[in-house]
């Protein structure tokens, strides 16, 4: 059964990821079904007036299908390399499927964006052989040849060499991987980006121009298809600004000594030995409770002085153990993606070497960029 979610209509899940409908699609969909029916006319002379708009909806309806498998294509892909999905969602200009963790390889990133076009294009060759099995120019001949162009135009629009399309993403893993610099393959996927956007309003006033008979399907779809280029590479670069991690600095810097104490120790001990530092709260068969949660084990001290510190502890969990050798970027963004305040830094054979604390992170960061 169809559900509302957070972003839209929930349509099913795939390995626990939600797909979900924007509103916005609706919209899109509407405004695609509008600007095609005049086509479907010309393609088919004879077709009485509910025979082309059923066909501009088919189209539209072709088009979100062709669209959701290109989604579903990164997702898969993500999802078999170990990276987390979000969602997968399709709104007014296309879909997305937003991972819960940047690409640590350049490899990565290529294989997840090659991964869309390679199903459209797939799925548009398998629609063209299809041609050759049914009666042509027909309605049921336009409606394969409809999914074979939506397949088409969305395979191949998405290779454009320009984030956020699939095809800006390629080329900012190959930059990546020539130069070793994540940041350097974004700023050259950016100009790709803005490439693209006046390519796209510059074929629009040529349709115009030319009195092209689709003028103004391709007008409207440029104006806001640039538009949606334009503000993603933006939000592409910003992303990028935020995720860099500024030369010369070390997690080491950042992170406060580490102090061990037994787990049974009373919280007010336990605070009064902190003294701005991290605790480890080790039991006495030597596994490790958690780290000291300072401001629960304020809350506690107040009522009870001498119960065990280890009902203020945080769990140590496996996504809050950061390795001291880790390039910064790595931390930074594992820091950004987990819920948790402080982080356990241990060192290559797995002993603490320090407590990173968010706020400490997040003041280093600002400090640094301000500079």
């Amino acid at each position: 059964m169809l559900t509302t979610a957070d972003g839209g209509l929930l349509l099913f899940r795939v390995q626990d990821v939600p797909v979900l409908l924007a509103p916005s699609w609706w919209i899109g969909s509407l405004v695609v079904i509008v600007l095609y029916q005049p086509l479907v006319d010309r393609l088919l002379p004879g077709a009485t007036a509910g025979t082309s708009w059923a066909l501009a909806a088919a189209f539209a309806v072709l088009l979100g299908l062709s669209v959701l498998a290109h989604e579903l294509g990164h997702c898969v892909v993500a999802l078999r390399m170990g990276i987390p999905v979000r969602r997968l969602r399709l709104f007014l200009l296309g879909g997305l499927s937003e991972v819960a963790r940047t690409p640590r390889e350049p490899g990565q990133e290529g294989l997840i964006a090659a991964a869309g076009p390679v199903v459209s294009v797939l799925l548009a060759g398998f629609c063209g052989l299809l041609l050759f099995a049914v009666p042509p120019e027909g309605a049921v001949w336009l409606l394969v040849a409809e999914c074979s162009v939506a397949n088409l135009a969305v395979g191949v629009f998405n290779l454009l060499p320009g984030l956020p399309l699939d095809g800006g993403r390629l080329l900012r893993a190959g930059v990546w991987a020539v130069t070793g610099r994540r940041a350097s393959g974004t700023r050259a996927a950016v100009v790709g980006g803005g490439i693209v956007a006046a390519g796209l309003l510059v074929w629009a006033m040529l349709g115009i121009v030319s009195g092209s008979e689709d003028r103004w399907l391709r007008l409207g779809v440029c104006v806001v298809t640039a538009w949606f280029v334009a503000v993603g590479a933006g939000s592409e670069l910003s992303a990028e600004a935020n995720r860099g991690w500024p030369e010369g600095l070390a997690v080491t810097e950042l992170t406060r000594p580490v102090l061990q104490l037994p787990a049974e120790s009373p919280v007010s001990d336990a605070l009064a030995a902190a003294a701005g530092r991290g605790v480890v709260l080790v039991r006495a068969d030597g596994v490790a409770a958690g780290l000291l949660d300072e401001a629960a084990a304020e809350r506690l001290a107040e009522t009870s002085p001498q119960a065990p510190a280890e009902l203020a502890a945080e769990p140590i969990r496996a996504e809050t153990v950061l390795l001291a050798s880790e390039p910064g970027e790595e931390i930074a963004e594992r820091v950004r993606e987990t819920a948790a305040w402080q982080f356990l830094v241990v060192d290559d054979e797995g002993r603490p070497a320090g407590v990173l604390r968010r706020e400490d992170l997040r003041s280093a960061l600002s400090a640094r960029r301000v500079r």
